[in-house]
């Protein structure tokens, strides 16, 4: 714990100040007492009450005292919190090789029920979009907060030829930056690509911030193969990363490679693992390999821990202020009820 206004901590030093006036108190009132018509009515009344009732009410007061002293130097914690609003972003690879079964009953099957069950699982205060690439890449949901939508988005997945990672990415970062000036109408197929992205530029009207200093907005990319069109996947991690979002990569399939085939033609596809982790690292994100559908289960139970709950420095000096004033509140009922006064 540390503290923004620590130089007011030596407001403390007034507490065993309060010591000394309370034993003069109790004196007093003992003179008090002794001044009565009967002293022997005073001292059967004060032996009929426990002695730790008397002092269990400024010991209170006390406590009190210093949490209100220790709020006012304004403490910080680092906490694990729960976002209060976030997007999500999940970018998944429909191409033709997600139909192969190393992954049962196929890879495609297996991701769609895997997303579905950890969508289930988010906070309602989660917006999440949805985004599938193949040779080139579609918002089929855009950010909401209705599952029964994102549900059906998901399940209308529609396997295509080819495999535009960056583009998936690029279109993710596009939908959660509407205004960045982020070209899509390249890798959304609306006209012919004739180039790649090449170097990487920060988004206009946007200045780079540090990667992964976005707390409001992350994107889970999840692929089995290696790029075969479409921009660099890595010049889109930089775009992500001057954009402070972090990418989660999930990579299922096998890293040798599987022989495949779709309508009439067959090809060999593996996992570009070395591609993904770098994406991940660059934008200050995580890498997650899933092999088998129980794997791609367990990817997507860990990433929501990390994607919904982080881990920030808090003001909580509201904390002391609340159990300061609850202790004092606590005090006096406890002296009204067993002496009739207020302490």
């Amino acid at each position: 714990m540390s503290f923004l206004w620590p130089q007011l901590l030596w407001l403390l030093l007034l507490l065993p100040l309060l010591v000394p006036g309370y034993l003069w108190l109790l004196h007093r009132r003992r003179g008090s007492a002794l001044r009565l018509a009967s002293v022997a009515l005073a001292r059967q009344a004060l032996a009929s009450r426990p002695a730790w009732r008397r002092h269990l009410p400024p010991l209170l007061l006390w406590f009190a005292f210093a949490a209100l002293l220790i709020a006012v130097a304004r403490p910080t914690a680092v906490l694990s919190l729960p976002m209060a609003e976030r997007t999500l972003i999940l970018a998944m690879d429909v191409s033709a090789s997600m139909r192969a079964e190393d992954v049962k009953p196929n890879r495609l099957v297996a991701a769609q029920e895997a997303a579905k069950g950890f969508v289930a699982e988010l906070p309602r205060s989660v917006r999440v979009g949805v985004i599938a690439f193949a040779g080139t890449a579609a918002v089929v949901q855009a950010p909401t907060f209705s599952r029964d939508d994102v549900y059906a988005a998901i399940d209308r997945f529609q396997l295509q030829r080819a495999t535009a990672i960056g583009s998936g990415l690029l279109l993710s970062l596009a939908t959660l930056f509407p205004d960045a000036g982020i070209d899509v109408s390249e890798i959304t197929g609306q006209r012919p690509m004739p180039r790649l992205l090449g170097d990487a530029e920060p988004a206009k009207g946007y200045k780079p911030v540090a990667p992964g200093s976005y707390d409001s907005a992350a994107v889970i990319l999840l692929t089995d193969g290696q790029r075969t069109v479409g921009p660099d996947p890595l010049d889109a991690a930089k775009i992500a990363a001057d954009l402070g979002i972090r990418v989660y990569t999930v990579g299922i399939g096998t890293t040798q490679g599987e022989v495949i085939g779709f309508e009439g033609w067959s090809m060999r596809v593996r996992l570009d693992e070395e591609t993904l982790k770098n994406i991940s690292l660059l934008t200050h994100g995580e890498y997650f390999y899933a092999g088998t559908a129980q794997d791609l289960k367990r990817v997507y139970q860990s990433l929501g821990t990390r994607v919904v709950v982080e881990r920030k420095e808090t003001e909580i000096s509201a904390l002391f202020a609340a159990a300061g004033a609850a202790l004092a509140l606590m005090a006096a009922g406890l002296s009204l009820w067993w002496f009739g006064r207020v302490i």
